[in-house]
C-alpha cells in the first residue's frame, strides 16, 4: 500500500509517479517519465489540493487512506487547475465522496461542468478570498495563462506553503525522494527547464506576472504539481523561472541539422567546430530526426545562439526541421542570434524556408552569410560554413557583455 509522505505536520504529499507515459500531451518525451503531485491538509476541515489522472487514482486513495481512513469526510477538493493530469479523478472522489465541494475560480468551474458534468456543491472563489480550515487559513491568487486561462494558485498562511500548481513545476518522476534536498538537483532542474521550454514558455509576459505575485508571499516552501518539492530554497526556482521567461540566456549554441545523406551534416560540424574555435564552450549538435523535439527546444530556450542547417526535401523544408521551425514560431522567443544554412540538389528551397521562418517568428538577430550548397558541399562552401559558425559566436558573445553590462547597471 501506498503512503502518503508529510510535508508539514498536517500537510502531505499524496501523489504519484508515471513511468508507463512515454509521451506527456501525446508529444513531449518523459524518458524518466512524471509526477503527479496532489496535497491533502487535515485541519478542523479536511481539504485536497488537486486530485490526479485518472490512470494514477489508486496511488491517490492509498496515501490519503493512509492519513485519514476510508470513513473520514473530506471536506474540499480545491481544483488550482483543470489538465487531466491534475484533475482526471474529480468524478471517482465525488462517488466516494459524494458531499465534497468542490473549490474553484469561475473559469474553473466552467470547465468542471464542460470536462466532467458537474455543477453542483462547487464554491466559487475569486482572487484574495480565504477559505478557513480551522487552524489553516487558504488563500487563492489567479495566474491566468500559466499555462491555461483558468490557473490559480492556494496559499497556506499557516504554514507558508504555496501549492503553485503546473508553475515551478517539472518533468521526470520522484525517484525516491520527492523533495529538492533529497534529490539529484541538477537532472531536476534540467528536466523543469524542458516542462517550462515547452509547455509553459509560450506564456512567459503571464508567467513574469505571476512571479511578482509570488515574491510578495512569505514562502517557507513550494509545492507545485509535477517534480520536486522545493523546501531547502524555494526562492531558487523562483528565480530560474524568472531568469527562464525573461529570456535570459547562458553563452552557447545550438546547431540543429537535417541530413539525408550525411552532406548537411558535414556543413553543421564545420559551422559547430568554427563556433567552439571561438571560445564557445557550450555547443549543442541536435540531428532534427533524431533528437526529441522536447530536447530541442529546452536547449534552444537556454542558450543564446540557434543556427538551422536544413537540406531540401521535394522543393521544401526537410519536414523534421519544418515542425521544428513552426514549434519554434509558437514559443515567440526573445534576444536571440540565429544563422541559417540550406543544402539542395536539383531544386532550392530549404533556405528560404529558413528565413521566412527567421523573419516571421521572433526577436531573433540574423546573423551572416546564409550558406546555401548544391549537392556536396566544396571546400569554398566548408569556408563559408565556417565563416558563419565565426559570426555566431562573436554575436553571442556580444550578447554575453550587453547582459553583463546591464546587470552591473540595474
Amino acid at each position: 500500500m501506498q503512503k502518503a509522505i508529510a510535508v508539514t505536520d498536517s500537510i502531505y504529499w499524496i501523489g504519484g509517479n508515471d513511468r508507463e507515459t512515454d509521451l506527456f500531451e501525446g508529444l513531449w518525451a518523459l524518458p524518466r517519465g512524471v509526477a503527479y503531485n496532489a496535497y491533502l491538509i487535515c485541519d478542523d476541515k479536511v481539504a485536497l489540493v488537486d486530485s490526479i489522472k485518472s490512470s494514477n487514482f489508486s496511488d491517490y486513495t492509498d496515501r490519503l487512506y493512509s492519513v485519514i481512513g476510508d470513513e473520514k469526510i473530506i471536506d474540499y477538493l480545491i481544483v488550482d487547475h483543470m489538465e487531466p493530469d491534475h484533475s482526471g479523478s474529480i468524478r471517482m472522489l465525488r462517488q466516494i465522496y459524494p458531499n465534497l465541494k468542490i473549490v474553484g475560480n469561475k473559469k474553473t468551474l466552467e470547465m468542471i461542468e464542460a470536462f466532467y458534468g458537474i455543477t453542483e456543491g462547487t464554491i466559487e472563489v475569486k482572487e484574495g478570498d480565504v477559505l478557513d480550515l480551522g487552524h489553516h487559513k487558504l488563500t487563492f491568487a489567479m495566474i491566468p495563462m500559466v499555462h491555461w486561462p483558468e490557473s490559480m494558485v492556494t496559499y497556506d498562511m499557516t504554514d507558508k506553503v504555496l501549492f503553485s500548481t503546473d508553475a515551478f513545476g517539472g518533468f521526470s518522476a520522484l525517484e525516491g525522494g520527492i523533495f529538492d534536498d533529497e534529490l539529484d538537483m541538477n537532472h531536476f532542474e534540467n528536466e523543469t527547464l524542458r516542462y517550462f521550454a515547452n509547455i509553459v514558455g509560450r506564456y512567459a509576459a503571464p508567467t513574469q506576472k505571476a512571479i511578482q505575485k509570488v515574491r510578495s508571499l512569505d514562502l517557507k516552501i513550494i509545492c507545485p504539481a509535477h517534480g520536486p518539492i522545493h523546501r531547502a530554497n524555494p526562492c531558487h526556482i523562483v528565480d530560474l523561472y524568472d531568469k527562464w521567461s525573461s529570456h535570459v540566456t547562458d553563452e552557447g549554441v545550438v546547431v540543429v541539422y537535417g541530413s539525408m545523406y550525411g552532406n548537411t551534416k558535414l556543413m553543421s560540424d564545420a559551422i559547430a567546430r568554427s563556433i567552439a574555435e571561438q571560445g564557445i564552450q557550450d555547443v549543442i549538435i541536435h540531428d532534427v530526426s533524431r533528437s526529441n523535439l522536447s530536447f530541442i527546444v529546452r536547449d534552444v530556450w537556454k542558450y543564446t545562439g540557434l543556427v538551422l542547417c536544413s537540406c531540401t526535401y521535394n522543393m521544401e523544408l526537410y519536414p523534421p526541421m519544418a515542425t521544428l521551425c513552426r514549434t519554434l514560431k509558437n514559443k515567440m522567443m526573445k534576444s536571440r542570434v540565429l544563422g541559417l544554412s540550406g543544402s539542395y540538389s536539383w531544386s532550392k528551397g530549404a533556405l528560404a524556408e529558413l528565413q521566412v521562418f527567421a523573419q516571421q517568428s521572433g526577436d531573433w538577430n540574423l546573423v551572416g552569410p546564409a550558406v546555401e550548397v548544391k549537392s556536396a558541399p566544396t571546400e569554398e562552401d566548408i569556408l563559408q560554413c565556417r565563416e558563419l559558425g565565426k559570426n555566431v559566436a562573436l554575436a553571442v558573445k556580444e550578447k554575453t557583455k550587453e547582459r553583463q553590462k546591464n546587470q552591473q547597471t540595474a
